[in-house]
């Protein structure tokens, strides 16, 4: 996506501050997990563990140990058991004077690996450098999971002056150009389900956000190729985006170019840029 210009906040992910979890409830929203308590093969110390992780945030970069119990949802001796454990293995940090808790840097080992793994990323590559050198304009790769996309690879503009939109960025899909390319790749009834389950609601005047208009406009997508949001999460912000397959045409993701309302017209960007993306994620695809 392009850069933030005077934009509607975009939506914090994670617990919020102050909300008690069950600590016997395991879900998609708090921890990016589908399993459940009941599991019998799920390790509930393992999930207890990332839960504490995942506490952390812009809103909370330190905690004290009753503030990590809080946000977690377990008890203060439970909360010391898992930030000792972390501390020891090097996730988390110790003020020794304050006694509070943060992230350290060995927080993006788990990142590094995958972004150094993933075969679709790997193919990409390629095509994201050769794109951003010729548009000079931001080039992203995104995944879907669950209800929002997550950017995993991005090139700057030189045009960009100020974003906070960097590598692990989630936004909600049926808002943004790549997420309503991956759902417009789905079986119809997949993606209306999916929508389902989205909180929508508009971010800036022009968002596409009621149930009937998003539906027909992921359809429009599935005949085109491609998709466009133009200033639907960020004001400025003006995004084509086409979607990457997989083995049988799965959709596994989404390249996309953005660019700045104040340097190009909708319809300029679309002429000019649609059949870029479509011809890299194609060259991405999975024959």
């Amino acid at each position: 996506m392009a850069p933030r210009r005077s934009a509607s906040p975009a939506p914090k992910t994670g617990v919020p501050a102050g909300t008690d979890i069950d600590a016997g409830t395991v879900t998609a929203e708090n921890t990016g997990s589908e399993g459940r308590a009941g599991d019998p093969l799920m390790v509930m110390s393992v999930d207890k563990a990332f839960r504490v992780l995942h506490a952390f945030d812009s809103s909370r970069p330190s905690m004290s140990l009753t503030q990590v119990a809080a946000a977690v949802g377990m008890d203060k001796s439970a909360a010391q058991r898992f930030t000792y454990t972390l501390e020891k293995l090097g996730y988390l940090r110790k003020d020794p004077v304050t006694k509070r808790f943060e992230l350290t840097v060995r927080s993006l080992d788990i990142a590094h690996h995958y972004l150094h793994s993933n075969a679709m990323l790997q193919r990409a590559m390629p095509y994201l450098m050769h794109l951003s050198k010729t548009t000079e304009e931001t080039i992203n790769l995104t995944m879907m999971d669950g209800t929002e996309i997550v950017f995993v690879s991005r090139f700057m503009s030189r045009h960009v002056l100020n974003t906070d939109v960097i590598v692990g960025t989630r936004m909600p899909a049926y808002c943004t150009a790549p997420g309503i390319a991956i759902l417009s790749r789905l079986p119809a009834a997949e993606a209306a389900a999916l929508v389902d389950r989205m909180d929508l609601k508009p971010y800036t005047p022009t968002t596409t956000w009621k149930r009937d208009e998003l539906l027909a406009k992921i359809a429009k997508s599935a005949v085109s190729g491609y998709a466009t949001a133009f200033e639907e999460f960020y004001h400025g912000d003006l995004s084509v985006a086409a979607a990457i397959t997989g083995s049988g045409g799965v959709p596994v993701g989404a390249l996309n170019i953005a660019v700045s309302r104040a340097r190009f017209t909708p319809e300029e960007m679309e002429e000019r840029f649609a059949p870029l993306v479509v011809a890299a994620a194609g060259s991405v695809s999975q024959r």
